[in-house]
């Protein structure tokens, strides 16, 4: 990708980033409520997912900054929103029968929502994280404009994440299912892929 076309891309790359926040702190909001069967709702419940969303995110930032070094191009930036809805994909599948297992196996609530929140949404957590940084590679034209492109796609992906919060919270889980939640997300994801994927090479 050259710079030419890089002033074409900043409404594609900030609403997607958007999405990427508004999706993280749905998910992360929703494992609680996926949780609260088998482990409760404790402050240990919730610290095992905070722990694990924060860890993954971490690795998201240096996995997504270390590969925007190479040549970066908004259709690989596209791959980050597709592998991310494919890693989600099991959760409203197969996260019953998981915890289930897990609930039967470890006694312990902290440890059995600390190993669920790990096997469940750190993977997805992960790529999603790495959308920032790569975002801000991409719309980083020159070093005088990497702090400013860097405070504005923070900006924009935090209010979506605020948003998210907001709509999951407040509206979603009173009116759907946690499958019906999850697999709108998944669908968001997709869209945003799809979005990324018709940006002119």
């Amino acid at each position: 990708m050259n710079n030419k076309s890089l002033p074409k891309l900043p409404f594609r790359v900030y609403l997607v980033s958007i999405v990427s926040g508004f999706v993280i702190m749905g998910v992360e909001l929703l494992a609680g409520r996926l949780f609260s069967p088998y482990f409760g709702s404790s402050i240990y419940v919730w610290g095992s997912i905070i722990t694990i969303f924060m860890l993954a995110l971490s690795i998201g930032y240096l996995l997504g900054g270390k590969w925007s070094l190479s040549n970066p191009s908004i259709h690989r930036m596209a791959s980050l929103f597709l592998i991310s809805a494919l890693l989600l994909l099991p959760i409203p599948l197969f996260s019953q029968t998981l915890m289930q297992h897990l609930f039967l196996y470890i006694e312990d609530p902290r440890y059995g929502s600390l190993l669920a929140a790990a096997l469940l949404f750190l993977p997805a957590t992960i790529i999603l994280g790495m959308i920032a940084p790569y975002a801000v590679r991409l719309l980083a034209i020159n070093t005088q404009e990497t702090g400013l492109t860097a405070g504005r796609l923070y900006f924009v992906s935090t209010l979506g994440s605020a948003v998210g919060t907001i709509a999951t919270s407040f509206y979603l889980v009173a009116l759907f299912t946690l499958p019906q939640i999850f697999y709108s997300f998944i669908s968001a994801l997709l869209l945003a892929a799809l979005l990324l994927k018709i940006t002119p090479k």
